[in-house]
Order: structure tokens, then C-alpha cells, then sequence
């Protein structure tokens, strides 16, 4: 039992990293297009599981709203939207296939020869102390999240806040012209 504690955190990172390149092998080989969007939501929330594991807790964050909700939907509408039925059944697909096959096995060389000669895996570290940069030294930030808040809030306000206003005249003017119909 104190074996799978101590080897927990690469479990999850190894059972992540697999959910990752399945999702992402079920959307390029699903031919459904609703199947492989599913896909694809799998690999953004794996890949925010990983961000977790690595303690970063922002981009874990921004990873699972952006990713996994903005970019998501948008995808699904423009699903809903194409009418797949009157799309052209092309078997451009197989004429292909010798190049694509060649490619494979080119990657998959590459792929094992880096398994083999790289050492690599996960280095889970324990939660770290920032100093922002302009910082007081005694004014220690703890965590990855309150690192990237401090420095976005305290140095970088005025260019957020620009950045906040486009966006939000983008959002008007495509609520706008959506509406003009």
C-alpha cells in the first residue's frame, strides 16, 4: 500500500498522459465529427489534470475553461451549423495513405528512439515560494496562482485592463452583427 502512495503522482501523471493521446487519436480517426469533438474535450481536460499534477493551478484553470468550455462550444456550433449531410463524400483520404503510412513510421521511430536514449518522466515538486520581480524581498508570494495574480494585478494592471475593453467591444460587435438578421 506505501508502494502506491509513493508512486501515485506518476500514476496519475501516466494515466493522464494516456487519456491525452487517446482523445487526441479519437479525434483525427472517429469519423463522426460529434465523437471526435468528445475527443478533443477528453485531451484539454487531461492536459488540465497534468497542469494540476505539475502544481500549476492557473493554467490547469484556464486550461479547462478556455479549452474545455469556450473553444468547445464554438467547435460544437460550427458541428450544428455544417450541413454534413450535403458534404462531398471524396475518398481523397486513400490516395494518401502511402505518404501518410511513411510519415507514421517515421514518427514512431523517432518516438522510440527518444524512449530509449532520453531519460525523462514526472519530477513532482512540492509547492514553491515566488518573489515577484519588483517585489520587496519580504513580500514572498506562495503558489504558482498567486504568483501569476500578483504580477498581473500589480505590474501589468493598465494592459489588462486595455485588453479587458477589447474584448469586451469584440463581444458587442459580435453580438451586433449576429443580429442584424
Amino acid at each position: 500500500m506505501s508502494a502506491l502512495v509513493a508512486h501515485g503522482p506518476a500514476l496519475l501523471f501516466y494515466l493522464f498522459a494516456a487519456l491525452t493521446v487517446v482523445g487526441a487519436l479519437g479525434v483525427v480517426t472517429l469519423k463522426n465529427p460529434m465523437y471526435g469533438a468528445i475527443s478533443l474535450l477528453l485531451s484539454f481536460l487531461s492536459i488540465a489534470v497534468l497542469f494540476l499534477l505539475r502544481n500549476a493551478e492557473f493554467l490547469a484553470l484556464v486550461q479547462a475553461f478556455v479549452y474545455g468550455g469556450g473553444i468547445m462550444v464554438l467547435f460544437l456550433f460550427v458541428i450544428m451549423l455544417v450541413n454534413l449531410h450535403k458534404l462531398d463524400q471524396a475518398k481523397a483520404f486513400w490516395r494518401q495513405s502511402p505518404a501518410a503510412l511513411v510519415l507514421a513510421v517515421l514518427l514512431l521511430g523517432l518516438f522510440g528512439w527518444f524512449f530509449v536514449h532520453v531519460a525523462f518522466g514526472p519530477a513532482f515538486a512540492q509547492p514553491q515560494v515566488f518573489v515577484t520581480a519588483g517585489a520587496p524581498a519580504d513580500t514572498a508570494v506562495s503558489g504558482n496562482s498567486q504568483a501569476v495574480a500578483w504580477s498581473l494585478y500589480r505590474d501589468y494592471l493598465l494592459p489588462f485592463e486595455i485588453a479587458s475593453l477589447f474584448l469586451l467591444v469584440a463581444m458587442i460587435g459580435a453580438v451586433v452583427l449576429g443580429r442584424r438578421q
